[in-house]
């Protein structure tokens, strides 16, 4: 990875299990907008119809996961004419360049929008160089 690159998806598209899981159930890539401010990075993912307690978010060396589930029971004995939304747990890595503080990584919930707030290390931000 370019060490110019606070963040670096690794994951694109649909997201195909790895390994066996013990409950069969669908995984959606979230979708993510990813902003930058002079201090943090801000990772923007949609998650509907997940709870706050249902979020698993991890640093593990240089990557950062976000697994969120769904509570099929919400769900049960839905029947819909029609439907375009489709239910599903949702999962997303990215690897963490030297910029990002590994301890100063924030996440809030609202109306199923999840914001990571993605510290950078001093070295990182700008600042400005006084003339004498």
């Amino acid at each position: 990875m370019a060490d110019n690159k606070p963040l670096e998806v690794q994951e694109k598209k649909e997201l195909v299990a790895k390994g066996e899981k013990t409950v069969p159930a669908r995984y959606y890539m979230p979708n993510t907008d990813i902003r930058e401010t002079d201090d943090s990075l801000l990772v923007v993912m949609e998650v509907p119809g997940v709870d706050r307690k249902d979020i698993d978010i991890k640093v593990e060396e240089d990557t950062l996961s976000i697994e969120a589930h769904i509570d099929y029971s919400k769900y049960e004995g839905m029947e819909p004419l029609y439907t375009e939304y489709n239910v599903g747990h949702f999962a997303r890595r990215f690897a963490l360049s030297h910029m990002i503080d590994r301890q100063q990584i924030g996440a809030m919930l609202n109306d199923g929008v999840l914001t990571l707030t993605l510290k950078k290390v001093q070295q990182a931000q700008p600042r400005r160089i006084e003339i004498s």
